[in-house]
C-alpha cells in the first residue's frame, strides 16, 4: 500500500515539475486531471437554486409496483432521500421515521420519496417484512427502486465501487429547483424533524418574503432581508 502511495505523491510532484514547461492552457487542463485522478469524491453536478434531474422508475405505492416520475410531484414541495441498502441497520430506522411523521409532511403540503438501489422486489419485501425483523411494516410514502443506479449517479450520491448511494436527502421546491441537499456518511442517519423545520422554513420565505434565522421554527420571529427593516428582528432578540 505504501508503495502505491509513494508512486503516486511521485507521478503528481513529477506533472507539477513538468508544467513549468508547459503552455499555460495545458497546466490547467492536466492539474485538473491530476487532481481528478487522486480525489475521493465525483464532480457534483447537483446543485442548490438548480433544477433537480428528472428521475423515473419503480416505486412501491401503498404495497403494489408502480411507476413513477419527478414530474408527478409538481407543483409541492418534495423531499427525496437516498439510502444505502434494504434490511441493514441504521436504513430502516430513517424509513420507519419518515413513514410515522407522513401526516406532518403531508399537513403541509409536502411529498416524500425513498430510494436506493435494491430493486422493487426487495423493496417489497422490505415493506412487509415485520419492523421487529429489522423490516419496516408497511410504508406510508413511495420507495424507489434505482436498480440501475442512474438516479443516484445524476444525484451524485452513487458509491461507485460499492454500488450504494451515500444518505443524501433532496429538498425539491413546486418548481423542481433544489433548494436544499444534506449528504451523510453511510453511519449516521438523519433527523425527519429537521427535515420538517427545513421545509417549512422555506415555505415561510417562499409565501412572505422574509428569511429565516439561526434554528427558525414555525412562529418564531423572521428577518426582513433590508438593511434598515432588518433592525425589527434585531431589536427584538437582543433586548
Amino acid at each position: 500500500m505504501f508503495r502505491k502511495l509513494a508512486s503516486a505523491v511521485s507521478t503528481v510532484r513529477l506533472a507539477q515539475n513538468n508544467l513549468q514547461n508547459i503552455p499555460k492552457f495545458n497546466q490547467i487542463a492536466i492539474t485538473d486531471s491530476v487532481t481528478r485522478s487522486f480525489s475521493s469524491s465525483p464532480v457534483t453536478n447537483v446543485k442548490v437554486q438548480e433544477p433537480a434531474p428528472q428521475f423515473e422508475g419503480k416505486a412501491i405505492i401503498d404495497g403494489q409496483i408502480k411507476d413513477i416520475k419527478l414530474s408527478d410531484f409538481a407543483g409541492k414541495y418534495l423531499v427525496l432521500f437516498f439510502y444505502p441498502l434494504d434490511f441493514t441497520f441504521v436504513c430502516p430506522t430513517e424509513l420507519v421515521s419518515f413513514s410515522d411523521h407522513i401526516d406532518e409532511f403531508k399537513k403541509i403540503g409536502v411529498n416524500v420519496v425513498g430510494c436506493s438501489c435494491d430493486s422493487h422486489f426487495s423493496h417489497l419485501a422490505f415493506v412487509n417484512t415485520p419492523r421487529k425483523h429489522g423490516g419496516l411494516g408497511g410504508l406510508c410514502y413511495p420507495l424507489l427502486s434505482d436498480y440501475k443506479k442512474e438516479i443516484a449517479k445524476a444525484y451524485d450520491v452513487l458509491i461507485e465501487p460499492d454500488g450504494i448511494p451515500l444518505r443524501g436527502l433532496f429538498i425539491i421546491d413546486p418548481k423542481g429547483i433544489i433548494r436544499q441537499i444534506t449528504i451523510n456518511d453511510l453511519p449516521v442517519g438523519r433527523s425527519v424533524d429537521e427535515v420538517l423545520r427545513l421545509v417549512q422554513a422555506f415555505q415561510f420565505v417562499d409565501k412572505h418574503g422574509e428569511v429565516c434565522p439561526m434554528n427558525w421554527k414555525p412562529n418564531s420571529p423572521t428577518i426582513k432581508p433590508d438593511p434598515n427593516l432588518s433592525k425589527e428582528y434585531f431589536d427584538k432578540v437582543n433586548k
